[in-house]
This record gives C-alpha cells, structure tokens and sequence, in this order.
C-alpha cells in the first residue's frame, strides 16, 4: 500500500505477489509428500483477450511449482465434445483444478459446462454446488475475483467488519458472490452490505453512506467523485478500454471509477490496471492449492 498526501494506493501488483509467494512455499511442501497440485485450463475459440488470460495463468503456474494442463479447443467445437473433456479432468487424480474461460462460442451453454465440473475441482467457485455452499456459509471454493477484493481489504488494513459495504454490481461472478462472502458471519466478513445494480434509482444515495465501495459494474467511470463521501475506502473491479489515440494500443484500461476524480475523496483506492486484476490469478493458484490438499488429504 503505497500512501499519498491525501489518499493510500492499494496495490493489487504487490499483494498478489505474495500471496503467490505463500502458494510457491505451500506447494514445495506438498511436493515433498509426492503430491503436485495440478490445474486444467479449458479455452475454446480464440478469443484474443482469452488467450492473454490463458497464457498468464499458465506463467503463474509455473512460476508456483502448480501443474498446468491446457487444453485449447477451436471455436466450432460441439458442447458434447467438450462436455466428454471435462469429464475426463474429473477423472483426472493429476488434475485438481478445472477452470473453463469465458467466454465461450454461441451454441456453448455455459451453464451446462459449469455444472458438469465436479464441484471438488471448480476452482473459480461458479457451479451451482459451490455457489449454494457459499451462500450457506460453508467452507467451499470460492469465486476467485470476489475472493481476491476481500483479500485486498484485509490485507491493507480495511477489515470489512462493522462496515457498510456498498456493491455496484450484481453479477455471478462478482457482485452476488461478494456480497455473500462480506456479510457471513466469519472472518472477514460481518459487514452490512448493500448490492446496488442498473434498476436501482438512486445509485449515488447509496455509495454516499458506504464505508467500503467496490464498482463492478462494467461501465467506464461510473463511480465520480461526488458519489462519495470523505474517507471511502474504493475497490474496483472493472476493466474497460477506452480509446486513446495517444497510447501505443490506440485505447487504455480503465475502471468503473473516475479514478482522476474520485482518488481524493477516498481513504484508499485501487488503481486500474494493477488492483483487483492480479488479485483473480493469486486466489486460482490458493484454490488450485486448497483442492490439490482436500482431494488427496494432505495436511495444511
């Protein structure tokens, strides 16, 4: 967390680092008893973004002493085809973790291919078991990039505790899955959440009250300055590209908070790139890790 005259940096980059670190240290311990926490990434089509994300969970595998089995498929791949795939990964022992990219081909049902993941190795906590188990406040696999925002939280110093979170956002992936991991009654939870969304009529009634914001709704700049109050801790999670001639791709990243204008009024705040993003592939590598312990029984 890197501090400002007025404001703290959240710094996804370093936190991510080491929580690799720790998953590096834990795997070389579960390799000395014979035991190599192996993951299967499933890409179907070339998606150009896809295939970035592929390549960086595969560096970060090996990079943690984690197996990584890829398995790129060509976009006019039949949805039998990949379901017997992933039958086959259950199957797998060497396997201990399945993660389908998104997204996939039209004619692909994501729901069906989710939920024909054994529960055991879905490790980006989105079949309905494991998303069942969350809400019920069950130990299980968590969504990664929820998971990740919770981290950032706690290890900066903003335990959500006691606090009025506020989610923009009500997705399966982050929004939903969030607001049931901060409001459970464990160890960075115990907060008072409330999940704003595109039919909520006053979205800035609500972020003004927050302790804690986290924007993920998928809409460039969304959060400005004057929905918030003095002292807001931000999280967000969104990822847009704007165009900008001037930069060497022609657009930029950005997020779903007018960083420029917001950062001020806020106590901390994560910067996009370089927050949350780093955070989804350190928590697949803790998941990785965690199943590899469940399925073959080794100790922590």
């Amino acid at each position: 967390m890197t501090d400002d005259a007025r404001f703290a940096i959240i710094d996804g980059k370093s936190i991510a680092a080491a929580i690799r670190e720790e998953v590096k240290d834990a795997t070389a311990g579960l390799k000395a008893k014979g035991v190599t926490p192996g993951l299967a990434v499933v890409l179907v089509g070339d998606d150009p973004a896809s295939q970035v994300y592929v390549r960086n969970k595969h560096k970060a595998c090996e990079a943690a002493g984690v197996a990584s089995f890829e398995h790129a498929l060509p976009a006019s791949t039949p949805e039998s085809e990949l379901l017997a795939l992933i039958q086959q990964l259950n199957e797998d022992p060497a396997v201990h973790g399945i993660l389908v990219q998104l997204p996939l081909p039209r004619g692909i049902s994501e729901e069906r291919i989710i939920d024909a993941i054994d529960p055991a190795k879905d490790v980006d906590g989105l079949t309905a078991v494991n998303q069942g188990r969350l809400l019920a406040g069950k130990d299980t696999l968590e969504p990664c990039t929820p998971q990740g925002c919770r981290e950032l939280l706690l290890r900066s110093g903003h335990d959500p505790a006691g606090k009025h979170v506020v989610i923009v956002g009500r997705s399966n992936l982050v929004g939903k899955p969030l607001a049931a991991m901060l409001m459970q009654k464990a160890p960075g939870g115990n907060a008072t959440v409330t999940v704003c969304h595109s039919r909520t009529p006053d979205v800035a009634a609500h972020t003004r009250e927050a302790d804690i914001v986290v924007a993920a709704i998928g809409v460039a700049g969304f959060i400005t300055a004057d929905m918030l109050r003095e002292g807001t801790v931000v999280i967000d999670v969104g990822i847009n590209r704007v165009e900008d001639p001037a930069a060497k791709k022609g657009y930029r990243l950005v997020g779903d908070v007018d960083y420029a204008g917001a950062a001020s009024k806020t106590a901390a705040i994560t910067p996009v790139p370089g927050g949350v993003g780093p955070m989804t592939v350190a928590m697949l590598l803790q998941n990785t890790l965690k199943a590899a312990r469940q399925q073959t029984g080794a100790a922590e």
